[in-house]
């Protein structure tokens, strides 16, 4: 059971964004998320979506740094990938109006 965090390199809106993961469930990412103050509204399916500025906060809370293509592997690994349909739809259900990753 990990948090895991991939580094900050997607530009969006003037802001550089990285992903925030679990690679056990939803509720251990959403509880995780809770403790550290991210809405949300930031949450994109199947991940996060974080401004670089917290970035920092979320590792020394315990978030595990790893490269996005070991995050996207062990959140596969784990089950709790969504196809970008999936992502789609449940953008559509809960929308955020974030940013898309």
């Amino acid at each position: 059971m990990t948090i895991l965090i991939d580094e900050a390199r997607w530009w969006h809106r003037g802001r550089k964004w990285c992903h925030l993961v679990s690679d056990d469930s939803y509720d251990e990412l959403h509880a995780f998320a809770d403790a550290n103050g991210i809405p949300r509204r930031g949450f994109q399916g199947d991940h996060y979506d974080i401004p670089e500025e917290y970035r920092d906060a979320l590792i020394a809370a315990g978030a595990q740094v790893v490269e996005s293509r070991e995050l996207l592997r062990r959140l596969r690994g784990a089950g709790l990938r969504l196809t970008p349909t999936e992502r789609r739809a449940s953008a559509a259900a809960n929308p955020s109006g974030h940013a898309d990753s």
